[in-house]
């Protein structure tokens, strides 16, 4: 499969291709609760279980100690516990985890700076789509007839 300039040839990789090891970390990253922890995360300090939880409201116990396994395997985030009564551990965030969180948080800004035109666009499909398939159930009455009508 030609998906352009193959680096492969030149010690990289191909994103595009199926046995490409840095579709794993795309996968990875996509995650909403991946994203949501790495930008927790971002500011540096590092955070406890329960603390993480209640900053991602709505994520379960087994989500948030996968999503946690999974980005210490991948090597973004490091897990400390210390020897207390009850153990303490901390989750913080490695260098790679930092730049990646980074640009995560640029993506968490942009999706909340523009919420209200992604809302406007949503709305305005879902009524088109709603539209189109009145129309494909009723394709005899014209559009403007369904909207004029009374009764």
């Amino acid at each position: 499969m030609d998906t352009g300039f193959d680096l492969r040839e030149h010690g990289g990789v191909d994103v595009f291709l199926r046995d490409c090891p840095t579709r794993a970390v795309l996968e990875l990253l996509a995650s909403k609760w991946t994203m949501l922890v790495l930008v927790a995360l971002e500011n540096g300090r590092p955070m406890r279980f329960a603390e993480l939880r209640r900053r991602l409201d709505g994520v379960t116990p087994k989500v948030l100690t996968s999503t946690l396994r999974a980005l210490e395997r991948e090597g973004l985030l490091t897990r400390s516990v210390y020897p207390t009564v009850p153990p303490r551990v901390e989750y913080r965030l490695t260098g790679l985890g930092r730049e990646v969180g980074g640009l995560l948080q640029s993506i968490t800004d942009w999706s909340q700076a523009n919420i209200t035109a992604i809302q406007s666009a949503r709305h305005d499909f879902d009524e088109r789509t709603a539209r189109l398939a009145e129309d494909a159930v009723d394709p005899v009455r014209p559009t403007e007839e369904r909207f004029t009508r009374s009764g």
